[in-house]
C-alpha cells in the first residue's frame, strides 16, 4: 500500500504542483491554495500526497471545518472536506487514490467531499453516500460524506 505524507508548503512542493498541470484547471486552483499557505517548509499543511521513485503522482487537499459550519450531519459535527484528489496520468489504479482516501478516513472524523460525475463509483466503493438534501446543489455541487462506524450521527435530511 502507498504511502501518504504530510506535503510541506515550500517552493519545492510548488513545482511539483505544476506537473498536474494536464489534470486540467483544478491544479491551477490547488496552486493558488498552496500559494495561500505559502510559509516556507511549514508541515502544517492541508496538503497530503503519495510519491512513487521520489515523485509526487498523487494528492489531496483535506480541510477541517468545526461543527459550528456544518451543514451536512444531523447532529452538526467536526469533519474533514476532502478537496482536489488527483492522480496523475500513467499512474492510476495503482491504489493511490485509495490510499489518500483511506487515509483521511483514519482520522477518525466524518468526510465531506464534493464529487464529479465521473468519479461517483470510486467514492461509492469506499464508503461515501451522496447527501440526499443539499440546497447547495443549487450552485453545481455534488456532494457526497462518509461517516465512520459507530458515530451516532445521520446526514441532513431536510
Amino acid at each position: 500500500m502507498a504511502t501518504v505524507e504530510r506535503l510541506r508548503v515550500n517552493f519545492k512542493t510548488l513545482e511539483e504542483f505544476k506537473r498536474f498541470r494536464e489534470n486540467g484547471l483544478e491544479e491551477l486552483s490547488m496552486q493558488e491554495d498552496l500559494n495561500e499557505n505559502m510559509i516556507e517548509n511549514s508541515v502544517d499543511s492541508p496538503f497530503y500526497g503519495v510519491y512513487e521513485d521520489g515523485k509526487l503522482v498523487a494528492r489531496m487537499s483535506l480541510y477541517f471545518i468545526s461543527a459550528k459550519y456544518d451543514q451536512y450531519f444531523n447532529p452538526p459535527s467536526d469533519h474533514y472536506e476532502l478537496w482536489k484528489l488527483e492522480v496523475l496520468t500513467g499512474y492510476k489504479g495503482r491504489g493511490y487514490g485509495t490510499a489518500l482516501v483511506e487515509f483521511a478516513k483514519s482520522l477518525g472524523e466524518p468526510i465531506k467531499v464534493n464529487v464529479r460525475r465521473q468519479s461517483q463509483s470510486f467514492f461509492i466503493l469506499l464508503g461515501f453516500e451522496p447527501v440526499k438534501y443539499n440546497a447547495m446543489r443549487d450552485r453545481g455541487e455534488n456532494p457526497y460524506i462518509w461517516i465512520p462506524p459507530g458515530r451516532p450521527i445521520t446526514q441532513v435530511d431536510e
